[in-house]
């Protein structure tokens, strides 16, 4: 779940909060979202999967400010063992993810994760 301070701000339309992160060591990143329920950003979510993003995780909760939100986490299997990423399907997604974003007027950070976040 990513922190959100409130939902009454947004990204963009139906986008509360963006996260691209990857487990050490770091060539794997999965998009994690924080969405609107009500109003969720179809043209996004479909543009992910035509990426070949897919959807792993979905849970609705109750925003501490009584906003609903559902969390998203989306992957890619790779070519690598244990379906990672090699490091120019790394380049190539992290390049066509930045794309999308950036189209929806959300600039990204992609990150590593700390171990102890990774695997908590």
């Amino acid at each position: 779940m990513l922190f959100l301070k409130s939902t009454s701000v947004s990204k963009a339309p139906g986008i509360y909060e963006v996260d691209i992160a990857a487990k050490p060591p770091g060539k794997t990143f999965g998009i994690f979202l924080a969405t609107d329920p009500d109003h969720p950003p179809h043209a996004l979510l479909g543009q992910l999967k035509a990426l070949g993003f897919e959807n792993t995780y979905s849970s609705p909760y109750l925003h501490k400010d009584s906003g609903k939100v559902l969390d998203l986490h989306f992957q890619k299997d790779g070519t690598d063992i244990f379906k990672g990423w090699k490091t120019e399907e790394c380049t190539h997604n992290l390049a066509a993810i930045t794309a999308l974003f950036e189209e929806h007027g959300i600039t990204i950070a992609p990150r590593v994760m700390s171990m102890a976040e990774a695997y908590a």
